[in-house]
């Protein structure tokens, strides 16, 4: 097949990226000729500056052949940024034919959509309900938001798209719910995760160099927060909860894309300073995972978390809340807990101490069965 995908920012950091990389290689793989449509493109397993229309070799060799089409994106203004690549991206891909053109960005012509960010409408409804009221007024103003949601009308509207994937029961029923788009054309297809990159059996080989390269003892209790996007992730509240645990030995290990520096801030007034580590993207989660005692992601609002996937996967406990659609794979209690407000920092206290008591040898054992549904071959499949 002639496959399109479209991603406007591809590169090696972050689960969705890290998610996409995955799917290019196996679809390669099974022979298929892939075009990527983005405006950056470094792939986390392949040469970072490709030339069109050649074929992988040495270790990643594949029967398929990759393309790149770069999309040009206006700089500036975020609103600018997303008109013009979705109405650029159009443009591109209309100038050639393709068996399938399979988009994960808000896009204007596709016939599959991923919608890996779930609705825009729900997160301003979620985001909502914990900042106050000014800030939300100024959220309805932001041209970006308009933007959004412009495309969004298109993109949920039957005529313009064949098929939409959801990543999450949660997912399916927002988009029903907000554009009454056809439950029967809606297909929920879990993420998959690489079991051979993430499992619990790699932990003792990581453990104790990570821990040494991120300055932490062996004693220290670490806590792991992985996610792009700060805000919508509840990097704030894992803060707060880890100055209301008040234990010396409980490090906060902060790692992802975004601008930490009002976390920073707000560490130094909460008294943690000391016990966070922030280190920015990474290419390695595993090692981070590793490391790490407890995973957790008190997000606001998320279709699907792939971070709180691989770290399952890898034997860790995960604590998140009931907003993430990735909390259905949760047992609670055993393998985690589903938290019903990412604001209640006593419930998140009480969660990480239960955890912490309890170990890791239950998830080990539970998470490698269960994740053996979710495996890439599977979602791939």
């Amino acid at each position: 097949m002639k496959i399109a995908l479209i991603r406007k920012q591809y590169s090696p950091f972050g689960g969705a990226e890290r998610y996409i990389d995955s799917l290019v290689k196996h679809l390669l793989k099974l022979g298929h000729e892939v075009h990527i449509f983005a405006h950056q493109w470094q792939a986390a397993s392949r040469n970072p500056q490709p030339l069109r229309g050649v074929g992988l070799s040495g270790p990643e060799a594949a029967t398929g052949k990759l393309f790149f089409h770069k999309v040009p994106m206006i700089k500036g203004l975020s609103v600018l940024k997303v008109l013009s690549f979705a109405i650029n991206a159009r443009r591109l891909l209309k100038r050639e034919r393709f068996d399938v053109i399979h988009s994960f960005e808000r896009t204007l012509y596709q016939d599959i959509y991923r919608a890996g960010d779930g609705c825009h409408r729900e997160w301003l409804i979620q985001r909502a309900k914990l900042e106050p009221s000014w800030k939300t007024i100024l959220v309805r103003m932001n041209p970006l938001h308009h933007a959004f949601l412009w495309i969004e009308r298109r993109l949920f509207d039957p005529k313009n798209t064949r098929i939409i994937i959801a990543n999450s029961v949660r997912g399916k029923e927002e988009i029903v719910r907000h554009y009454n788009f056809p439950e029967d054309r809606i297909r929920v297809v879990y993420n998959g995760v690489d079991n051979d990159r993430f499992n619990p059996f790699d932990r003792e080989k990581y453990r104790a160099a990570a821990r040494e390269t991120l300055g932490l003892s062996p004693s220290d209790r670490v806590i792991l927060f992985l996610g792009s996007g700060f805000e919508r992730k509840g990097l704030s509240f894992a803060l707060r909860t880890v100055a209301a645990l008040d234990d010396a030995r409980i490090r906060l290990v902060v790692a992802g894309k975004d601008n930490p520096r009002r976390y920073r801030k707000l560490a130094r007034q909460l008294g943690i300073r000391n016990r966070v580590i922030f280190i920015g993207p990474t290419k390695e989660p595993e090692k981070l995972c590793a490391a790490a005692d407890v995973f957790l992601l008190p997000t606001i609002y998320d279709p699907f978390s792939n971070a709180c996937l691989e770290a399952l996967a890898s034997g860790l406990p995960v604590i998140t809340t009931k907003m993430n659609g990735f909390a259905h794979w949760i047992d609670d209690g055993l393998t985690g807990v589903r938290l019903d407000s990412p604001s209640n920092i006593v419930d998140i206290a009480n969660a990480i101490k239960t955890m912490l008591v309890r170990g890791n040898k239950a998830t080990r054992i539970w998470s490698r069965k269960k994740m053996a549904e979710l495996s890439i071959e599977n979602h791939v499949d």
